[in-house]
């Protein structure tokens, strides 16, 4: 838990000297002793497990990061809350990764901006899934933002 008066937000910074990155910081440092949520990876399937999208990035996507949001509110954060996340995405075409990435880039969780890796691989644990996404969030000690 935090102490009294302590900052619970994350610093996010772009490094100046660094290539300007496309929608996402260098680094975010969190204070010690402030609560975080480490996300199991979010998939796209529905409440009754069924996979949403089947061969469309963007819609597994979307689907991603919806189920993301929802597991991230039920822990009292959100996607506004996000400091690192890692997108897998299936496929080794650079249009394939940036199908996924525009989804992130206009989403909630592109607020801060966080520190982000995007990955092709070659598999996912479903079949057809063809997106997931891990992610590391500050748990504010009062109710987080409605970003």
């Amino acid at each position: 838990m935090t102490s009294p008066g302590r900052p619970t937000a994350p610093t996010r910074t772009i490094v100046p000297t660094l290539f300007p990155p496309p929608g996402y910081a260098h680094a975010a440092v969190v204070e010690a002793g402030t609560r975080l949520a480490f996300m199991a990876g979010s998939v796209p399937l529905d409440p009754e497990g069924n996979l949403v999208g089947e061969g469309d990035i963007a819609r597994q996507t979307e689907q991603v990061v919806a189920n993301l949001d929802e597991a991230l509110r039920a822990v009292g954060s959100n996607l506004s809350q996000v400091v690192a996340s890692t997108v897998y995405v299936v496929g080794h075409e650079p249009a394939a990764l940036s199908a996924a990435w525009e989804v992130v880039r206009v989403s909630g969780l592109h607020a801060g901006p966080h520190t982000s890796t995007l990955l092709g691989t070659s598999c996912l644990g479903y079949p057809g899934q063809l997106v997931e996404i891990t992610a590391t969030a500050v748990v504010p000690d009062g109710p987080a933002d409605e970003n």
